[in-house]
């Protein structure tokens, strides 16, 4: 009895501890609060048996391309996803890269501060409560909004990015990379007092069994996520060894060295990488100076800033979202995106003179009063596929056009689709 007491009262501890520095946190950064706006995101209302009854949100970008990638974004405790959304930017980055973001979204009855239960068995294991959910959410995306199924991500802070180590470790098969910002590694943590000493407490875990923790959490043998580590260095909340632990778990998993391949500085914070035997980046830890808990931000203009700053929300000078989004390649997606607009552009552009030449003579015969008796009408339409025909590109499906009409649908849609950006 004396010892049921004992870790009652020490739980108790750990708890008003964890909700005294969540409301400090939100204290400090109080005179960044968010300006309104309204919602970017629509709530999807079903998506699968849903075990772990969570909200799924989603921003889809008016322009997609063919076969876009996924961003799932996991947002911390005491947060919303349209909060989330709004102080990290990813809708904002999908409107410019073209990629298709989900928000599961954590409800008050499951837990009061709204964290994911990111250390409860019940909802970290494969096939079973909140990471089945979240997994449902996936599968309903690539089918609603045509997702290429090798290139979804994860990313999360707080308990998101706790969550995000849990969905990379039970689901790897289904996601190329992840990111966690201020998060902890997946299995550290089965209780809510094991989770309050996880977040306070360094842990003397090693390499190995932090590694066995994923190995054992699905059947997958690889390949595996490429993972992205951001950590404050003075975080209160939970303490940046957690970051030092992701790093070792997936060193491991990997079967790379403990020591990093290469150490850099970027805008006065400290970046390590982790390449594999042909020289490929697999991991990376960021370090953000003096930062406390929340997600590194670079607010203002250009195209190097991101997000909005408020609480757990940090305007450091390095737009971590920014920065994610290269580390996974949707930057590159985005010129060779770019590249194909302009393809389209120059294929219409190259239509456009070849019509102009074959409609040359018929003009030069208005002009001078000339008729055509005895000969049928031009027809445009045939005139037009010559064109394209001319200049190597699919001749539009215009076909059943009226002879004396021009729709421009076909037109464009067979210059796109010779940009590679329509679907053949």
């Amino acid at each position: 009895m004396a010892g049921l007491r004992k870790t009652f009262s020490q739980l108790g501890s750990l708890r008003r501890r964890f909700e005294r520095i969540l409301a400090g946190a939100r204290k400090m950064s109080s005179s960044a609060t968010f300006t309104h706006r309204p919602s970017r995101l629509q709530e999807i209302a079903k998506f699968g048996a849903n075990p772990g009854n969570l909200r799924m949100l989603a921003y889809v970008p008016d322009r997609l391309p063919h076969m876009p990638a996924l961003v799932v974004a996991l947002h911390g405790c005491t947060q919303t996803a349209d909060r989330y959304d709004h102080g990290t930017g990813w809708s904002t980055l999908a409107d410019r890269l073209g990629f298709v973001v989900i928000y599961p979204e954590q409800q008050a009855s499951n837990n009061p501060h709204n964290c994911f239960s990111w250390f409860l068995p019940g909802d970290t294991a494969r096939e079973r409560g909140e990471a089945l959910s979240i997994r449902e959410m996936v599968e309903r995306a690539i089918v609603d909004f045509g997702v290429d199924r090798t290139r979804v991500f994860v990313t999360g802070l707080s308990a998101g990015g706790a969550m995000a180590s849990v969905m990379l470790a039970t689901y790897p098969e289904f996601f190329a990379g992840g990111a966690i910002i201020a998060g902890l590694p997946y299995g550290c943590a089965s209780s809510v007092e094991e989770a309050f000493e996880a977040m306070f407490q360094e842990r003397a875990a090693s390499a190995r069994a932090l590694g066995d923790r994923v190995r054992n959490a699905s059947r997958h043998q690889g390949p595996w996520p490429k993972i992205s580590v951001w950590h404050g260095s003075a975080d209160p909340l939970v303490k940046p060894s957690n970051a030092e632990d992701i790093v070792r778990q997936w060193a491991n998993v990997h079967g790379l060295s403990d020591g990093p391949s290469h150490e850099q500085t970027i805008n006065g914070h400290t970046r390590r990488i982790w390449n594999d035997a042909s020289g490929k980046t697999i991991i990376e830890a960021f370090s953000i100076t003096g930062m406390t808990h929340g997600v590194p931000l670079a607010t203002g203009k250009g195209d190097e800033c991101c997000g909005a700053s408020g609480p757990f929300f940090l305007n450091v000078g390095i737009a971590s979202t920014n920065h994610i989004a290269r580390f996974w390649g949707l930057a590159i997606k985005e010129k060779a995106w770019s590249s194909a607009a302009k393809m389209a552009s120059a294929a219409v552009r190259a239509s456009s003179r070849e019509i102009d030449a074959a409609l040359e003579p018929a003009v030069a015969h208005v002009e001078s009063n000339e008729t055509y008796s005895g000969r049928p009408p031009l027809d445009a339409n045939a005139v037009i596929a010559a064109a394209f025909k001319a200049a190597g590109l699919p001749t539009p499906e215009n076909a059943n056009e009226d002879p004396g009409s021009v729709s421009p649908g076909p037109i464009i849609a067979a210059a796109l689709k010779a940009a590679g950006l329509l679907g053949r």
